[in-house]
């Protein structure tokens, strides 16, 4: 095991990278039923897309460990499923079995990228500063999603449009001498204690402790329910290719939409990967991630069969952050979680014994790590400073990466060209900048 992902060559042991994907897995465990509660009010079987969830994920997490080998999980990324239920099913007026066509249609165009040579560009040809943007904004965004999973935040109008969170008047933090909150906060402490006592495992153990306090509070529950596989036939092989230009819009809504899928997807990717990894210490010289690129390649073919089996676009989950603080750098933390996404088809209410106040913390403390890669900027810079601003904040206040990154660099090319130094920038930046106007005007115009 330690030859095939040269466990000790990345600096770090057998026992890390186990650890680390059971956190990362519990990190992210909410999506095997916050998924299918979305995609079911497409009419879509809730046990299907329970399992077709758990199975694309753990796709994604397998080829991610055996031809990557880097420490990253995947599973239907949050935002997107909103935008596959309200937009792409109740606002454009698609059936879900043409919503899961697009999905393929987006997640083959995200392989054949991933494919081309421009797939060993794209993560190189991001500006340092803006690598170290993307690492902090993605703290805060993995911060707010710890907040408002604990809900220490509460937003007025709960609910996510297009990858966005409609409503911006928050309730006083929440009840939080009660309940979830409070329990939050108190896993929250003790996390932050095992931290500064420096105990190796302060992640975890805050996750199993706040779990067991969480049993005479009425929070952390326990049942039994086994899945059947068969019930995946309810969604797999679904995809409706028939009709996909008939609908309002007709072919510009089809691109849009296809267009809309592969940018989220390929630059919620990208910027997980970026940032993270900048932040582990985990670039090398030339500020690339040895794997990235294939890390890309399995996140695409995990789209394109999650689209399959019955599921919205599958990405790189944000919460791998949470393994790799507790020192996993290797295929096998991806491995790890992926065995336990298949035990999850089977025994998915296990996964939901640990109660989202305890896992929690974990997010919110990792956007303390995080958040170091802003401390590099040259914040005097200005050509620099305002789109790493940007690039930072929209990514919680948007509820988005992609987004973040696209604000990002297109201030930071009308800067450079306003300021006549076009020649400093990467011609991928434009490109990239280009796409993400056009996606803007496809689909705010």
């Amino acid at each position: 095991m330690d030859k095939f992902f040269k466990i000790r060559e990345h600096g770090s042991t057998v026992r890390a990278e186990i650890v680390g994907g059971i956190v990362t897995f519990f990190a992210m465990a909410y999506i095997i039923f916050v998924n299918p509660s979305y995609l079911s009010q497409t009419g879509m079987d809730y046990a299907a897309v329970l399992l077709a969830t758990c199975l694309s994920a753990a796709l994604g997490c397998f080829l991610t460990a055996f031809i990557a080998n880097v420490p990253f999980a995947q599973a239907p990324g949050m935002g997107l499923n909103a935008f596959f239920t309200y937009t792409i099913c109740f606002s454009m007026g698609y059936t879900w079995q043409q919503g899961l066509a697009i999905v393929l249609i987006s997640g083959l165009l995200f392989l054949a990228l991933t494919l081309s040579p421009l797939r060993s560009k794209l993560i190189g040809s991001v500006p340092a500063f803006l690598k170290n943007a993307i690492s902090a904004g993605i703290g805060l965004f993995i911060t707010f999603i710890g907040l408002l999973n604990a809900d220490i935040v509460k937003l007025v109008g709960d609910t996510i449009v297009d990858g966005v969170i409609v409503g911006t008047d928050y309730s006083d933090l929440g009840n939080i001498l009660h309940g979830t909150p409070l329990l939050a906060i108190i896993g929250l402490l003790i996390t932050a204690l095992l931290l500064v006592w420096k105990v190796k495992g302060a992640i975890f153990i805050g996750i199993i402790v706040t779990t067991l306090i969480g049993i005479p509070m009425g929070l952390t529950t326990f049942s039994w329910q086994s899945n059947s596989l068969s019930a995946l036939s309810l969604t797999a092989f679904q995809l409706d290719f028939t009709g996909l230009t008939s609908v309002d819009g007709g072919i510009l809504a089809l691109i849009t939409a296809v267009v809309s899928f592969f940018i989220v997807d390929c630059f919620d990717t990208a910027g997980t990967l970026i940032g993270t990894a900048a932040n582990a210490g985990m670039l090398n010289e030339k500020g690339e991630l040895p794997g990235g690129d294939r890390a890309m390649i399995a996140d695409a073919v995990a789209t394109c069969a999650g689209a399959v089996l019955g599921t919205s676009t599958v990405t790189t989950f944000v919460e791998s952050s949470t393994g790799i603080s507790e020192g996993a750098r290797t295929g096998l933390h991806s491995l790890v979680v992926g065995i336990l996404f298949v035990l999850a088809c089977f025994l998915a209410p296990v996964a939901g014994i640990i109660p989202t106040a305890a896992t929690a913390p974990a997010l919110i403390i990792v956007g303390v790590f995080m958040l170091a890669g802003a401390a590099k900027i040259n914040w005097e810079n200005l050509e620099e400073a305002i789109p790493a601003f940007l690039t930072i904040t929209m990514m919680p206040f948007a509820y988005s990466i992609s987004d973040g990154i696209g604000l990002g660099f297109i201030t930071y090319s009308l800067l450079k060209v306003c300021r006549g130094k076009v020649r400093e920038v990467p011609i991928l930046v434009y490109i990239i900048s280009a796409v993400f106007i056009l996606l803007y005007i496809l689909t705010y115009l």
